[in-house]
């Protein structure tokens, strides 16, 4: 799927994003305690709810197609060979674990290093309220709806995951026209989400300005020190899948950490350069040649992983959704906890490998949502998501090159039938 070519045509004002948000944090700050500030709250207020709407509308509808055209290139994936099957199961294993981590770890860390500032408080009240906990018998009911129209209108994300991954494995049984006709048309519905993505994201600054002037109007400059810890625990998620991307990475190219590093050098200039892990596919590849890792599996599997595998996505992407739970008073229970860590390692096959900013509401918002937490905090966070961004795509690279190699070492020489095909016709929807 090519739905990255179209939103690349957008420049998106990252940069004039973040200057926006400490302005009108500021500008709010300042008038806080001053006769404007009721005035400023009821203009500023209509244009941040607008804008955040636009971004909401375009969750549902996004979610429904990446996850169908996901499920059935993993399936597909998985026919094609052994090789295939381990790597999807080698994905799998280091999703899962890093996910977990970030279940335990994240209020774990929010423990001891709690939220600073007035920005709790203010952002909480800020906040649709959050969704009454169900039941276990009415959570099991909740998995399936017998109206998936009506699910939708509600925003009920976890019936809704559970039907888009049962549709697009039922695509992948289909045959000839009838598979092509449905996989053309979802893929096309994420392109032209993605296009109005980009769209929404060219004005915001005007939404984001519009929202920090709200929240620095109810909290002062608390809501500075809580974006800077924020980064902090969130940025902090990712480095540790990167430390453990270079240490799965030594081990399996046994060229000491030295040798890995300077392998990884091009990779790593690109990924901090563009922020995204498709754009550094080509220098991966320069840096499995250096580390000695066959051509055939490394033009089968770093394509592949790029897919279909970002090992920083679930982890960071449920701590981020952790962390606006605590923001928002909202108590997460274990069954929460259990729906959070199904729904992010779920959407992570269809998320995309774009910078951020274009991806941040669309691939947390489901986890949240099915977990019960309020999304419009997100809002605010995705002006600095170029900062965790970074860290989300170093942590990507290296452990893509890491499994790749991990790949390589463990596969037996001869004939491959999964890299029999070169590049395995990995789309590039991501």
């Amino acid at each position: 799927m090519q739905c990255h070519a179209a939103v690349t045509q957008i420049k998106l004002p990252a940069g004039w994003t973040f200057a926006a948000l400490i302005a009108g944090l500021a500008l709010g700050w300042l008038l806080s305690e001053t006769a404007a500030s009721a005035t400023a709250l009821a203009i500023a207020g209509p244009v941040g709810s607008v804008w955040l709407r636009a971004l909401q509308m375009t969750i549902v509808p996004l979610v429904a197609a990446l996850l169908v055209t996901g499920i059935t290139q993993m399936v597909a994936t998985a026919r094609a060979g052994p090789v295939a099957r381990r790597t999807l199961l080698t994905f799998f294993i280091i999703l899962f674990a890093g996910t977990l981590f970030a279940a335990f770890a994240t209020p774990a860390l929010l423990e001891v290093f709690p939220i600073p500032g007035r920005a709790e408080a203010a952002l909480a009240a800020e906040s649709a309220t959050a969704q009454p906990v169900p039941g276990i018998g009415e959570f099991i009911e909740s998995l399936v709806a017998d109206n998936v129209i009506a699910a939708a209108a509600e925003t009920a994300m976890l019936p809704l995951v559970v039907f888009f991954v049962a549709l697009g494995a039922a695509i992948s049984r289909l045959e000839g026209v009838q598979k092509d006709v449905m996989l053309r048309l979802f893929e096309a519905i994420g392109q032209t989400m993605l296009i109005i993505i980009g769209w929404v994201l060219r004005v915001a600054p005007i939404g984001v300005f519009a929202l920090a002037v709200s929240v620095g109007l109810a909290s002062g400059g608390g809501a500075f020190a809580a974006l800077g810890h924020y980064i902090l625990i969130i940025s902090g998620l990712g480095l540790v899948i990167l430390l453990a991307g270079f240490l799965l990475g030594i081990l399996a190219s046994r060229r000491g950490p030295i040798g890995f590093t300077r392998a990884l050098v091009p990779s790593l200039a690109v990924a901090i350069s563009t922020q995204s892990s498709l754009a550094s596919l080509p220098a991966m590849l320069q840096s499995c040649r250096l580390l000695g890792v066959r051509e055939t599996t490394a033009d089968f599997v770093l394509p592949l992983a790029v897919a279909l595998f970002r090992a920083t996505g679930p982890v960071m992407n449920l701590g981020v959704a952790i962390y606006v739970a605590k923001l928002t008073g909202v108590e997460l229970t274990p069954q929460l906890m259990a729906v959070g860590i199904a729904v992010a390692l779920v959407t992570t096959i269809g998320s995309v490998s774009l910078p951020g900013a274009i991806s941040f509401i669309t691939a947390i918002g489901p986890i949240a949502l099915a977990m019960g937490v309020p999304i419009e905090p997100l809002a605010i966070l995705v002006a600095v998501e170029m900062l965790p961004d970074i860290m989300r795509t170093l942590g990507n690279v290296v452990m893509d090159v890491a499994v790749t190699a991990t790949v390589d070492r463990n596969k037996p020489r001869g004939p491959d039938p999964s890299a029999s095909s070169g590049r395995a016709n990995i789309s590039t929807r991501t």
